[in-house]
């Protein structure tokens, strides 16, 4: 058995997943400096000279208010909490008890939580769902104005809605008209781009445009997950009106610790200022440039990729060759080729912000080795479509849901009645079920397909509301 510190220590296998500063390759150089100083001498509580995310003196303070000023939008806020920390302030800013949000399909599971802490009812929106790479698509805004014309009758007002952009996998569609629609029916936005901070700073790349650009009210980066800043780490940005910034901070201040790390207040800081700088818009030219580069290359060898609007995201489609994208990463990670997402249908390598100079003839020859390690070669079964292709609501609000008295079934037997837990592979954090939902035949069907093909992260019980009258459904 190994003990943690014995496991961060250097480590020869080559990182493509997150944080995507390459185990410290790409991390800003103002980071760099400070971790070399002393270990532990950065290891400070809420100095007054270095306050904190919410107090209105010092040099945090100083920071968030600058940021602000330079990217022109009304509000900055540092998170230690990661970016789920930050999704549910945000979110709870938004909306209270009685009253409802629109969540995409694909929402991060933190949103979810947050709808059981704060008594809020999630109405769900269909997402694309891309049959042969097994995963959730970008939202259109055409398949946005179908949902909104066709949404669930609730009890609940909506007050706000959440967009994801870009997916995990990097797939994104223009938010701009997204968000307008939403607007026009008086909704705040809150956009999760926690996977696409860098287009946010990407200065004239050939990258989708970020939701601020697109007039987003709030939006949530991660400072690890896009950006080349320590695990952990996430900023949160308002502009405009429709959001209190005193309800915000309220928010902010329930859900964010009381001892934020000076660490990873100073590498929030760091990351985002190296950002705006001319060397980070040469370090990501050149990262594109050579994700660009590798993809044609191993499209040319024969390896069956995915595009993606994002070119530092690599989707390898396995399936196409008879193999799961689970055994493709054991097997991968056991020679020293660790990826970011494996899912049944595709294993998905995050390339990060450092150089990846001999991945691809390396990746070109463990594929041969790979496939020539299997048995048969012919496509993997379709997986079943996903049966949430309408907007939806669970007939039971989470928060209810999760304090009923409760029983274990197996996944077999638990056909008609009602979650009382999340079933949610991680990663990628998407639930396949929350608690209040009912587990309907065509529900059942596909999460026993996904159990089949998932067994280690769809489990094959699941926690069901017990039957009787204690629990009245709303």
């Amino acid at each position: 058995m190994h003990s943690l510190i014995s496991l961060l220590r250097p480590d020869r296998r080559l990182p493509l997943h997150l944080p995507v500063h390459g185990r410290g390759k790409a991390l800003p150089p103002a980071l760099k400096r400070l971790l070399r100083q002393p270990p532990g001498s950065w290891d400070l509580p809420e100095l007054p000279e270095i306050g904190g995310p919410l107090e209105g003196e010092g040099a945090v303070a100083d920071a968030q208010a600058q940021l602000a000023s330079l990217l022109g939008v009304d509000g900055c806020w540092f998170g230690v909490n990661g970016a789920t920390g930050l999704l549910q302030a945000a979110l709870l800013a938004l909306a209270g008890p009685g009253q409802a949000v629109l969540l995409p399909r694909n929402a991060h599971r933190s949103l979810i939580a947050a709808c059981v802490l704060g008594g809020i009812r999630p109405v769900f929106l269909p997402v694309p769902f891309l049959s042969d790479r097994g995963h959730p698509g970008a939202m259109s805004v055409q398949c946005l104005e179908r949902a909104l014309t066709a949404l669930p009758s609730i009890p609940e007002a909506i007050v706000g809605a959440v967009l994801v952009y870009p997916t995990y996998h990097g797939y994104a569609s223009d938010p701009t008209p997204l968000i307008a629609a939403l607007h026009r029916r008086g909704l705040p936005v809150l956009v999760d781009e926690a996977h696409g901070t860098h287009f946010a700073f990407a200065a004239g790349e050939a990258l989708p445009r970020s939701s601020m650009q697109a007039g987003a009210d709030l939006v949530v980066h991660s400072l690890h997950k896009s950006a080349p800043g320590l695990g952990q780490t996430a900023v949160l940005w308002l502009q405009g009106k429709r959001v209190s910034s005193e309800a915000l901070q309220a928010s902010l201040l329930r859900f964010q610790t009381s001892s934020p790390s000076a660490l990873l207040l100073a590498s929030c800081e760091a990351t985002l200022n190296w950002m705006l700088t001319p060397e980070w818009e040469r370090l990501l030219h050149r990262r594109l440039k050579e994700a660009h580069q590798l993809a044609d290359r191993l499209r040319a060898a024969g390896l069956p990729l995915s595009p993606s609007d994002d070119p530092l995201r690599l989707i390898l489609v396995t399936a196409e060759r008879g193999i799961s994208g689970l055994d493709a990463d054991a097997w991968f990670m056991q020679r020293g080729l660790i990826a970011e997402l494996p899912e049944p249908f595709c294993l998905t390598f995050c390339l990060g912000l450092a150089s990846q100079r001999g991945l691809a003839s390396r990746m070109q020859r463990l594929w041969r080795k790979l496939q020539l390690s299997q048995p048969s070669s012919a496509p993997l079964q379709p997986l079943l479509l996903p049966p949430m292709e309408t907007s939806s609501t669970p007939e039971l609000l989470p928060a209810l849901a999760v304090r009923a008295p409760a029983c274990e079934l197996s996944l077999q037997d638990s056909g008609g009645r009602i979650a009382a837990e999340m079933i949610c592979p991680y990663p990628p954090g998407i639930p396949l079920l929350i608690p209040g939902e009912r587990i309907g035949s065509d529900r059942l069907g596909w999460l026993l397909d996904q159990h089949r093909r998932w067994p280690e992260l769809v489990p094959g019980k699941v926690k069901v509301l017990a039957e009787g009258p204690q629990v009245q459904l709303g």
